[in-house]
């Protein structure tokens, strides 16, 4: 039977795609082997802006996902069976190209690619970093059978009080930065598992996404009434602690602490996005027949991506200013990722490569 498209998520997913690209492109401006740093202080202003307000790509796309499935209409097994074919065997099918595609161009040499595949045994590989979101998807796949049955039978109270308890957990980070060795509350050398560590993590936004589906119908302008001011109290913390920390430290560690996902100020920006994204219902035109298409294959341009940046970035980066160069390579980078993903779904089984 044909269902009814929920036409905002293709929007989402198209965003939030060209967003993941945009952050890894600003990542050439500062990491290095020695840490972060930046050419000028220029430099620094520009990504603390562009790069803050492009942190709730990742949360945006698990709420998508959780969107759509949570609770579970399927069987356990039939869910499962339908994730492994749409995400897993793409995954593997990715990780083995990240590690002999580059012998076409020099990326690296027959011991290089033999390191990837021995590092993707069990990690991604350092020419694929970005593929540590598909481990955490994974992850989250794993709990939705788990959540689909309680959010079943609880109301809006008990499910407001677990978001309540996630939201303290996204603290958690600038807390641990406070105290004497970085433990708290049980946390020590024999127990990794502090007081709210099963509240914690990306499947918060999992109970976002059907919060907001199940509870969330306000009109577009208390939605805006609300999402700006929290859009702009995250995006401004965000902006001031990662030019502040990147300002007396050089260790990703913590000069990224704001910018982690699980925060509280990037979880109040993914929380005001989504819920604006959710008005939008265009679902006609040309404009969403292109939006459509490119929904249909972000997975598989996501898995693409960073391959396609590492040849691009190089000579995109000499011809432009700092925002220029991210903008351009940006586009560049998302139009080849839509081009070749498209192509490749044409191919037999195209769906075990592009999801």
């Amino acid at each position: 039977m044909e269902t009814k498209r929920i036409v905002f998520l293709d929007y989402l997913r198209a965003i939030a795609c060209f967003m993941v690209i945009l952050v890894h492109v600003c990542e050439a401006f500062y990491f290095n082997l020695d840490g972060i740093s930046f050419s000028s202080n220029a430099d620094r202003w520009w990504i603390s802006f562009i790069d803050s307000s492009l942190r709730p790509c990742v949360p945006l796309f698990i709420m998508a996902s959780a969107y759509l499935l949570v609770p579970l209409k399927d069987s356990t097994p039939v869910f499962f069976k339908r994730r492994f074919t749409r995400v897993c065997i793409p995954f593997v099918v990715w990780g083995l190209l990240y590690a002999f595609l580059p012998l076409l161009w020099g990326g690296h040499g027959w011991d290089g690619a033999k390191t990837h595949l021995l590092t993707f045994l069990y990690n991604f590989p350092s020419n694929a970093i970005h593929l540590w979101f598909v481990y955490m998807l994974i992850g989250v796949y794993f709990f939705m059978p788990i959540l689909s049955p309680w959010l079943k039978q609880v109301g809006r109270k008990e499910e407001l009080f677990f978001l309540g308890l996630w939201f303290l957990t996204t603290f958690w980070h600038y807390v641990k930065l406070c105290v004497p060795g970085g433990e708290i509350y049980g946390e020590c050398s024999w127990n990794d598992f502090h007081i709210l560590y099963y509240n914690a993590g990306y499947i918060g936004f999992l109970l976002m996404a059907h919060y907001v589906r199940t509870y969330i119908d306000w009109s577009l302008r208390k939605t805006l009434a609300v999402a700006v001011p929290v859009f702009l109290i995250g995006y401004a913390f965000s902006v001031g602690a990662f030019y502040h920390l990147s300002s007396v430290s050089s260790d990703p560690f913590v000069v990224e602490q704001p910018w982690r996902f699980c925060t509280p100020n990037v979880a109040m920006m993914t929380f005001a996005l989504f819920i604006v994204f959710k008005k939008i219902n265009w679902g006609s035109g040309w404009l969403y027949r292109g939006i459509f298409s490119i929904s249909k294959l972000s997975y598989g341009m996501y898995l693409a991506h960073y391959m396609v940046l590492n040849l691009v970035y190089p000579h995109v980066a000499p011809h432009f200013n700092t925002p220029g160069t991210i903008l351009v390579a940006g586009i560049v980078i998302y139009a080849i990722c839509y081009v070749l993903t498209k192509l490749l779904s044409y191919l037999p089984k195209s769906k075990y490569i592009v999801g």
